[in-house]
């Protein structure tokens, strides 16, 4: 590898702050174990992950007054094999990644390894490099499923096509819950209509629990009478979805993940 520079201490820190995040980053083991990995002292072991992580790592850039180090570490902690159960916190944490290391004129491949880019000097611009629509969606910690399966088009910022395949994600969970084959309303009234129905989302015990099962049947059919056909049918010049709506809708998709991942079967296919 050529020589790294030093990267500035705020754009280090920030890269520590990710990495060692208390709920979503490393855990205490793998800082230890990356920095024995990496040949790198850790003077600090007692202190907060991203104090560990930030000494050590400032120590060695300062020793050698090079960045090399602090990549390679990177490159370790964000190797897509130790994120194969867990693309979207690959994901998620390449995307804060690349909010710092734009200012230092670098982003994080997909392959966990270092491009060279032009320096942002502003947040708005980082912001948009790291895939703005794919962050708003991680700070409302949105539904795996709806990261997963539209993840190219959230790290675009493609509205159309994001909202596209999060309708359709929702359609496939059904599927795969029910053994159905259909598609859009069909689907929704073979697995959750009838008395009782394939699929439920609760117990269906009193009035107030067949309601919200109703409730939640509907809002099915209305995700896919006013995206998922709409998309499928109006090209994409003629379809204008702005980022406020992309956000709400891919939100709401989320929700109905998560009711779905609950709903059982209560008997077999028909």
């Amino acid at each position: 590898m050529t020589q790294v520079p030093p990267l500035e201490e705020t754009i280090l820190r920030a890269i520590c702050t990710i990495l060692g995040d208390t709920d979503d980053g490393l855990t205490g083991r793998e800082i230890g174990q990356l920095l024995q990995d990496c040949g790198l002292e850790d003077p600090l072991p007692s202190y907060t992950k991203r104090e560990r992580l930030f000494e050590a790592l400032h120590q060695r850039q300062r020793n050698d007054n090079a960045g090399n180090h602090v990549v390679a570490f990177v490159y370790k902690a964000m190797n897509p094999v130790r994120y194969i159960h867990e693309p979207h916190v690959f994901e998620s944490r390449r995307s804060q990644l690349n909010q710092a290391l734009a200012f230092a004129g670098f982003t994080l491949g997909k392959d966990g390894k270092f491009q060279q880019t032009s320096a942002t000097h502003t947040l708005t611009d980082a912001q948009e490099r790291a895939g703005k629509l794919y962050r708003e969606l991680l700070t409302r910690k949105a539904h795996p499923d709806v990261l997963r399966f539209c993840q190219a088009e959230l790290l675009q910022d493609n509205y159309f096509h994001a909202v596209f395949e999060a309708t359709k994600s929702i359609a496939d969970k059904i599927r795969e819950k029910s053994s159905l084959t259909s598609d859009g309303n069909k689907l929704v009234d073979e697995a959750f209509g009838g008395n009782p129905p394939l699929l439920a989302f609760n117990t269906l015990q009193t009035e107030t629990e067949r309601s919200e099962h109703t409730g939640l049947m509907n809002l099915l059919k209305g995700l896919f009478g006013t995206f998922r056909n709409t998309t499928a049918h109006v090209p994409k010049i003629k379809w204008v979805i702005d980022e406020q709506d992309a956000v709400d809708m891919l939100t709401f998709t989320s929700l109905l993940h998560r009711r779905l991942d609950q709903c059982v079967r209560t008997r077999n296919s028909p």
